[in-house]
């Protein structure tokens, strides 16, 4: 890996990428099946990911004709990696089983262990038989929408395929890793004038983002919405209120202190509530919301920007979904795209039925939303909200500070990457987005 790590980093052509021997193992962060019930009895919060999380060397597995072999020079921790490390809401190893029944290069993925990480950014280093559109020594990041497009059900759009999957949480081989493989359709070029751990935080969160708030299979955002985004500045909200932003929108921020108020109006969002401060208590006890709190919540907002949002960027789930409807203008949407307090939902059904309301599911991007995503952190019109780095030796820290929400925006890891700041191939768009803007998030999170 010495050599290829050395040829990456001096951007060696491809003819020299390619003639360097691959390793027949490589290093991996990866969860054991015979550890899936290390935590049973437990509460979530008392799971440890850095007790399941190992750093290994593995094999190196056969390549497929429509596959990439890429060298990872950072990669980043998803939610995702943290419900893999803890075995929740189900062990991840049921879905490499199952992928593992449609053919014989599915079956690669039915191991003992399961090598995660759903984003990454590096160079890549082989290509299969059938690969068109890339070559041996680009620089790419990759979206983690893992579908056969040989099933029709893939067309039209790719996130409705019958056998969709999320790579790196349920396919094996995943970013958080010196070596991965992907499919060629999840590859993108990497943003130039970003480092590689800047570049390696954004392909799942943005591309989420991005589907939920501006494509046509989301909430159709358009300019003059109010948007009322939970968790803002977070890794998915970091990237949706920079969206409504662009889109001429105004987002209302939700933040939990008065760092993240001040992070928030760096970036240029005007409206935040700090909900701590406000100390809203949505639910009364265990089995009952309060209405009551619903309207101050839904006061404040108006106070801020005048009105009520036409759309709710709803992540969170059980703790703020019945807020979410209620708050929610007239006609208006709430997208919401996952539940890390809870899926288990209620909210008042008649805010919703009679005042035309609209609850729309979104998972992820296809690969047309990922590219146009992953093209405005190409273009500078995007920020990276990466706010802590950590090597991929200590990625159960990393996993940890995800799960107990100790973070702001993206916690990125490097993989083959030997220090922070390599991979900047654009210094001069770099200059124009600005340093203290690429860095905005990294320097509230110092």
């Amino acid at each position: 890996m010495s050599d290829i790590l050395s040829a990456a980093l001096a951007g060696a052509p491809a003819d020299e990428l390619a003639g360097l021997p691959l390793p027949d193992s490589y290093r991996g962060a990866l969860v054991r099946r015979s550890d899936m019930a290390m935590f049973e009895g437990m509460e979530s919060s008392e799971k440890d990911p850095r007790t399941s999380l190992h750093v290994e060397d593995v094999p190196l597995p056969e390549l497929a004709p429509d596959e990439a072999i890429l060298a990872v020079m950072a990669s980043s921790i998803n939610f995702n990696t943290v419900w893999t490390s803890i075995f929740e809401p189900l062990p991840t190893f049921g879905f490499l089983d199952r992928l593992a029944k449609e053919g014989p290069w599915a079956a690669r993925h039915a191991l003992d262990y399961h090598v995660v990480g759903s984003d990454a950014a590096g160079v890549v280093l082989r290509t299969g038989s059938a690969v068109r559109n890339w070559k041996v020594g680009d620089k790419v990041t990759v979206h983690c929408n893992y579908v056969d497009d040989q099933d029709p059900s893939a067309h039209d759009d790719s996130m409705l395929a019958a056998n969709q999957r999320i790579w790196g949480f349920e396919s094996n081989f995943g970013g958080l890793a010196d070596v991965t493989v992907v499919k060629a359709n999840q590859l993108m070029p990497k943003p130039a004038h970003l480092s590689w751990e800047e570049a390696a935080v954004n392909a799942l969160c943005n591309s989420t983002a991005y589907r939920m708030l501006v494509s046509p299979n989301g909430a159709r955002m358009t300019q003059g919405d109010k948007v009322l985004v939970w968790g803002a500045s977070g890794g998915l909200g970091s990237f949706a209120v920079q969206h409504v932003l662009n889109g001429g929108g105004t987002p209302i921020g939700v933040v939990s202190s008065p760092e993240k108020v001040a992070l928030l109006n760096d970036l240029g969002v005007e409206a935040v509530i700090d909900r701590r401060a406000a100390n809203y208590a949505f639910w009364s006890d265990e089995h009952t919301q309060d209405e009551s709190e619903w309207r101050r919540f839904g006061k404040d907002i108006r106070g801020l920007v005048g009105g009520e949002p036409q759309i709710v960027f709803e992540h969170p789930g059980r703790q703020t979904m019945g807020a979410s409807v209620f708050a929610c203008a007239r006609a208006g949407t709430i997208v919401t795209c996952a539940a890390t307090s809870g899926y288990m939902i209620e909210y008042d059904n008649r805010h919703l039925w009679m005042k035309l309301k609209t609850i729309k599911g979104s998972h992820f991007a296809n690969y047309r939303e990922a590219w146009d995503a992953n093209q405005l952190v190409c273009q500078g019109k995007v920020l990276p909200p990466l706010s802590a780095v950590y090597n991929l030796a200590d990625v159960g820290e990393a996993a940890y500070q995800v799960h107990h929400n100790l973070h702001e925006g993206k916690i990125g890891v490097l993989c083959l990457a030997p220090t922070e700041g390599l991979g900047i191939d654009d210094p001069e768009l770099r200059a124009k987005v600005g340093e203290d803007r690429v860095t905005l998030f990294r320097r509230h999170g110092a």
